[in-house]
């Protein structure tokens, strides 16, 4: 088994205070950063764009995993990819050619990612699952932070896990979604090995970040 690792969400950190929220997430033990770019159109939400991120990243040293919910998204990958963006994970609803977009991202050396929101199929990927480093389950419908976890994908975790381990593939599986401590075991188990999280890792425990990272990462543990 990958070892698991947690991602959280800045959508539900003080955005006033980006740069502290942060230092605050890497110390408090965080594999990665993961960055919402949301552009009001391919979903219902405005978010943040390069300069914030590439203002971020100067004052951080672990990697930016860069959720792109923006369309067309080919255009932008170079822009993201210039602002800091280490993983680069994109839609394939929201560009015309998903191989193309995939050899762009690779060109630029990043890490690629694909997401699948709840209602898409992984028929739609499985094409391009050689040339993936991460496949990037929704569990939630794109678009805002807080929703509740939707069940039903833990079956499509399950059959991408299936599929990678029968091809000898080598991606993460990562969920994004209302990940919180009761729903972090079963995803684990079905075969995520990335979990993003927000609400849970900056408002539980009085915000306490690092015991909220420390509880998400040993929920692996019990009962596999």
């Amino acid at each position: 088994m990958k070892k698991i690792q947690i991602s959280p969400s800045i959508l539900s950190a003080d955005f006033s205070q980006l740069g502290k929220e942060i230092k605050r997430l890497e110390d408090g033990g965080a594999d990665m950063i993961h960055v919402d770019v949301m552009d009001g159109h391919f979903v219902p939400n405005l978010t943040i764009g390069p300069p914030v991120i590439k203002s971020l990243k100067k004052h951080s040293k672990i990697l930016f995993d860069v959720h792109l919910m923006i369309s067309p998204v080919h255009k932008y990958i170079e822009a993201y990819s210039d602002a800091g963006a280490d993983i680069i994970t994109i839609h394939p609803e929201a560009t015309d050619d998903l191989n193309l977009s995939i050899s762009k991202i690779k060109r630029l050396n990043k890490k690629v990612g694909v997401s699948l929101n709840p209602g898409t199929s992984i028929e739609i990927i499985l094409d391009y699952l050689k040339e993936i480093d991460l496949v990037l389950i929704m569990s939630v419908n794109p678009g805002f932070g807080g929703q509740k976890f939707m069940p039903e994908v833990v079956g499509k975790i399950k059959e991408l896990k299936k599929i990678k381990d029968e091809k000898n593939f080598h991606f993460d599986i990562e969920v994004d979604g209302g990940i919180n401590f009761d729903n972090a075991k079963t995803v684990i188990k079905a075969g995520a090995n990335i979990l993003v999280s927000g609400t849970t890792i900056f408002k539980s425990n009085n915000g306490n970040i690092k015991k909220n990272i420390e509880l998400l990462k040993c929920k692996w543990i019990y009962d596999l």
